[in-house]
């Protein structure tokens, strides 16, 4: 057993409850498809974790999981579709910070996550990278930067509030170079429009791009974690680029609609568990430069907390306004 899978267990074993003692209904879950919805276009980040870890979960639920992408209105659509919907543990939600914390501070939502979603498990946090595409050749976040202060760069995002969007945000507060956003309802049509030409650079999740930056089609200059990305040891870090300060990821979770039975959560908790102690899941989410997560329940619950005041502040001094 891992150090992280340790971790893990005792994270949930206080509250967890043996199979064996579940009530009949909840040992038989699942009897039908679980459905899990990305908020997102297929393509990017999000939906490439969701895949991964639903393919896995199968396993450890013993029963079919199908990734349903829901993308729009900056990811609401898909958190709405999980908050109405019955909370028996037949649809969850993959959420990351974007529509679980930073929509908040944005739009006027039906469904506010803290009020009408369970947090179950966090999943994962990931490394995100800087990229530029043909239309802007340099080579280097010092040239970036250095080129933001002299024109009006273009950027594209996975949506308005999502992690590639304020991670950007940040990173222009933090080097004061006013920047374009240009939002997308997903990493997937962001990427296709930077290596088309029509923006000049992304801050995207590693999945998204890691091709194209092997093949050479897109010119990655940095990543945005505290330390280097092992699939990419050559690229160093924003804040080793000039930001000293900077750090930003996109994390990942897995909730259901508010009112979900304990016993259900607990056996989604012990398959998410079991999932992330599984050698090719974990092998899989390094490669899309992810480090599994050990937060489960209120502990979650706690984090996006934390993570909301944090964006609320970059979003505060962003004065973003969106319609």
């Amino acid at each position: 057993m891992t150090q992280f899978t340790r971790r893990f267990m005792l994270a949930i074993g206080a509250a967890s409850i043996s199979v064996s003692a579940l009530p009949a209904f909840a040992q038989d879950y699942p009897t039908k498809p679980v459905t899990l919805v990305v908020s997102y276009a297929a393509g990017g980040g999000t939906d490439a974790i969701a895949r991964v870890f639903a393919a896995r979960l199968e396993k450890a639920l013993d029963g079919r999981v199908i990734v349903e992408n829901r993308p729009g209105a900056a990811a609401n659509i898909g958190t709405d579709v999980v908050a109405k919907s019955d909370p028996d543990g037949y649809t969850l939600l993959i959420g990351n910070q974007g529509p679980m914390v930073v929509n908040p501070h944005i739009f006027k939502l039906r469904n506010d996550p803290a009020e009408t979603l369970d947090p179950i498990a966090m999943i994962a946090d990931a490394q995100l990278v800087v990229v530029v595409g043909p239309r802007l050749p340099v080579k280097s976040m010092a040239e970036l930067l250095e080129k933001a202060k002299s024109q009006r760069l273009v950027y594209g995002s996975a949506g308005n509030a999502s992690a590639s969007h304020v991670a950007t945000l940040l990173m222009g507060q933090m080097a004061h170079v006013d920047l374009k956003h240009v939002p997308y309802k997903g990493a997937g049509p962001a990427v296709n429009d930077l290596v088309g030409g029509h923006v000049d650079f992304m801050v995207t999740t590693v999945p998204s791009v890691i091709g194209l930056i092997q093949n050479g089609t897109l010119t990655a200059l940095a990543v945005t974690g505290k330390e280097r990305f092992p699939a990419l040891p050559d690229l160093p870090t924003v804040a080793e680029a000039g930001l000293p300060e900077y750090s930003a990821t996109a994390w990942y979770g897995l909730l259901g609609p508010k009112g979900l039975p304990e016993e259900v959560r607990q056996k989604l908790a012990g398959a998410t568990a079991e999932t992330l102690a599984d050698p090719a899941f974990l092998e899989s989410l390094q490669k899309d430069g992810g480090v599994p997560s050990h937060l489960v329940g209120k502990d979650f619950a706690d984090f996006m907390a934390s993570e909301r005041e944090r964006w609320g502040e970059v979003v505060k001094a962003a004065n973003i306004k969106v319609e």
